[in-house]
């Protein structure tokens, strides 16, 4: 009884060693809650999406997400047929170049709108900016009348101009040259260099991360963009791949486990660019808020 007396004590403060577990706070396990139901929202077309394309085309309507009988049949299909990569090849060449051109006049613009001072400045900016209230719907028949004048229809031309440039671009790229010291602006140009090297060399380096995020959004919206290019495009050989998904989908007779497989292949090049780049989104956008 003594030694038992004895171990009795040493356990107890060894027990009483251990850390406090500190209770959860209610309002903690409401966000936490809020927040799954939320990303399981978010998930489900996807999941959807793909469980459709590893369906036969009688289980199509089946609610189930997991298929009965899961095939690759459509994904063959699919990869089988010619037009898939010609649409896919459109999209990239579209994609890739208008991003290219974001890059280059959105930096170019917001640069000097911030670090020129000249009369009317503040009036342009507010002028770019005040596009962006306007719907793209208002906008397609001037861009048609447009294209069809100077002979752009049907055309990597007529579908890429309206996006070559862009007002977020402008604004994104101006908040983010605030941040650049004017002294390095200053020191610059007594070094003896022009305005288009103080860009370049000194500007662009020290706004990375607004770049990379309008390269992703830009790309991303071209990408997915549908209805610009379904109108100015006539010819199924300039389709892109939102626009040849769906004349796809009528000529196989609204055959939709294909439709399906087809956006699931289109999503990966879109999947990849986010999981590489997704930490200068967040970034980008956060510092562009507080920089406003």
């Amino acid at each position: 009884m003594a030694v038992t007396d004895q171990i009795r004590p040493t356990t107890a403060a060894v027990l009483d060693t251990r850390p406090e577990r500190k209770p959860r706070n209610l309002g903690q396990i409401i966000r936490w809650t809020l927040l799954f139901l939320g990303g399981v929202l978010m998930i489900m077309p996807i999941v959807y999406m793909i469980s459709t394309s590893l369906k036969w085309p009688h289980e199509v309507y089946n609610v189930n997400l997991i298929p009965e009988e899961p095939t690759l049949e459509n994904y063959t299909y699919v990869l089988e047929d010619g037009r898939f990569y010609m649409w896919f090849w459109n999209s990239i060449i579209i994609a890739t170049i208008t991003t290219v051109s974001n890059l280059f006049f959105d930096s170019l613009v917001g640069y000097t709108l911030c670090k020129f001072r000249f009369p009317g400045r503040q009036l342009v900016f507010i002028a770019i900016l005040s596009t962006l209230m306007i719907p793209t719907e208002m906008l397609v028949i001037p861009w048609y009348l447009m294209s069809q004048s100077f002979g752009w229809l049907d055309s990597y031309w007529g579908i890429m101009f309206p996006g070559l440039m862009t007002a977020f671009g402008t604004f994104l790229m101006k908040q983010f040259f605030e941040s650049v010291p004017d002294d390095f602006i200053e020191a610059a140009r007594i070094d003896g260099l022009n305005e288009l090297q103080i860009w370049w060399t000194v500007a662009m380096p020290l706004v990375k991360p607004a770049l990379a995020a309008l390269a992703i959004f830009v790309f991303l919206g071209n990408w997915t963009a549908f209805l610009w290019p379904l109108i100015v495009t006539n010819s199924v050989d300039m389709y892109t791949l939102p626009v040849g998904l769906s004349g796809f989908g009528d000529e196989a007779d609204v055959a939709w486990e294909l439709i399906m497989t087809g956006a699931a292949i289109s999503t990966i090049p879109t999947l990849v660019v986010f999981l590489i780049f997704q930490r200068f989104i967040i970034r980008g956008v956060v510092m562009a808020g507080l920089k406003g």
